[in-house]
């Protein structure tokens, strides 16, 4: 386990609010000092523009944000022209449907997707399908609510041009077995998208061992700063793809009639970007790989375990993902609607989310109007978890007494 102690030093927030108990990593991450440190030192000592500049404070500007750059393609083991820079993961989701989907998708064609989608994997895909009447196919899940080889080689034909599916699930934390069905599309010549936005604070993402032709993540889910996606796509297909947008800096020569664009990357990249926000990104990679992937696993996994110990024999509340592989709890207090349980958690300084996290389908196929959410990370400590038990049984306990009055 880590010292808990000593990680919640590096994060600010926690001297402002000394009592936190933030269980909504899933949501967004906590930011440590050094990050913050880090955006604010491009402010302090060379606040100017990049690329345009010649002079030595744009200089040194370009070179800080072209390092951010660096660090995201080895994080990921791909090259520093497959890494291109969106406002967050929707967009960059977006992105890949708008571009290489309008191009390449045609009337006829399979788009295979899944219930346990966030919002931003499932809509650019059902709009576009609409658009160019192709079909846009679900992999069934098992009883647990996963994708299973079995279920997605039942979906998969000669048909299927994309796939574009969750890593690791937002609501469920089931992580999908990405490299397999990457593999088993490939075989039929389909493109596969993945959604790593859960994924990529948890372990170590290798997309040339993947193979995945496109990967999607935001900084503001690894403990980076909000305002910056990064985009992941093969050399040999962003090659291929125009712009989406036009305008400053990504052009090469404009003529009255005509314009080149940029090589990739920068021709994706339109205006002066979230410069001191992509420099903390980078910031956010050293981070995490000081702490180590694997001690963050095994942190995270106790204190899931830890959580799940201590309401098993709870009356009154139902978990839905009792094996998960994240340290992800989906539950409800029966019979309460989760925005009303979630007030009674916030009473008491505990962050949890309620809804239905922008993944109708899985609430939809879980047979709920919502969940509430518990997502743990390095800051959380067995302190948290035992708070957090003790208000589930308050919640229960103060539900619990309107119980006849709604049954009258």
């Amino acid at each position: 386990m880590f010292d808990v102690k000593k990680i919640r030093e590096m994060f600010p927030i926690y001297q402002n609010h000394p009592d936190l108990v933030y269980l909504d990593t899933g949501a967004t991450s906590l930011k440590p000092k050094c990050v913050l440190d880090k955006m604010n030192e491009y402010y302090e000592k060379y606040g100017v523009n990049i690329h345009r500049g010649v002079y030595r404070l744009s200089y040194e500007a370009t070179e800080a944000y072209d390092e951010a750059r660096e660090k995201v393609s080895k994080f990921l083991n791909a090259s520093f022209s497959e890494i291109v820079f969106k406002r967050n993961v929707s967009e960059a989701l977006n992105f890949i449907a708008l571009t290489y989907g309008e191009k390449y998708l045609k009337e006829g064609d399979v788009v295979i997707t899944s219930e346990l989608e966030h919002h931003s994997s499932v809509l650019p895909w059902m709009k576009l399908c609409e658009r160019k009447k192709a079909t846009l196919r679900y992999v069934k899940l098992n009883e647990e609510g996963r994708i299973t080889i079995d279920a997605f080689k039942q979906a998969l034909d000669e048909n299927v041009k994309v796939v574009a599916l969750t890593y690791v699930s937002n609501v469920m934390g089931y992580v999908t077995p990405i490299e397999e069905i990457i593999k088993l599309s490939h075989e039929v010549g389909a493109k596969v998208i993945v959604d790593a936005a859960q994924a990529v604070a948890h372990f170590k993402i290798d997309v040339k061992k993947l193979d995945c032709d496109f990967l999607a993540f935001s900084s503001h889910k690894m403990m980076g700063p909000t305002g910056v996606g990064v985009l992941y796509g093969k050399k040999e297909i962003l090659e291929k793809l125009e712009p989406l947008e036009y305008g400053g800096d990504m052009n090469d020569e404009v003529c009255l009639d005509c314009v080149t664009v940029k090589d990739i990357p920068f021709r994706f990249e339109t205006g002066t970007p979230a410069i001191a926000e992509v420099i903390g990104l980078g910031e956010a990679i050293d981070f995490i790989e000081s702490l180590g992937f694997d001690n963050i696993n095994e942190h995270c996994h106790t204190l899931h375990q830890y959580a799940l110990d201590k309401l098993k024999d709870i009356k009154g509340i139902e978990i839905y993902n009792k094996t998960s592989e994240l340290a992800i709890l989906a539950f409800n207090i029966k019979g309460v609607h989760p925005h009303d349980a979630s007030t009674i958690f916030d009473e008491a300084n505990i962050c949890l989310r309620a809804g239905h996290h922008c993944a109708q389908l899985i609430t939809k196929w879980l047979g709920v109007v919502g969940t509430l959410r518990g997502s743990f990370y390095i800051y959380n400590d067995y302190n948290d978890v035992d708070k957090f038990v003790e208000r589930v049984k308050e919640c229960i306990e103060f539900f619990s007494q309107f119980e006849g009055e709604n049954n009258e």
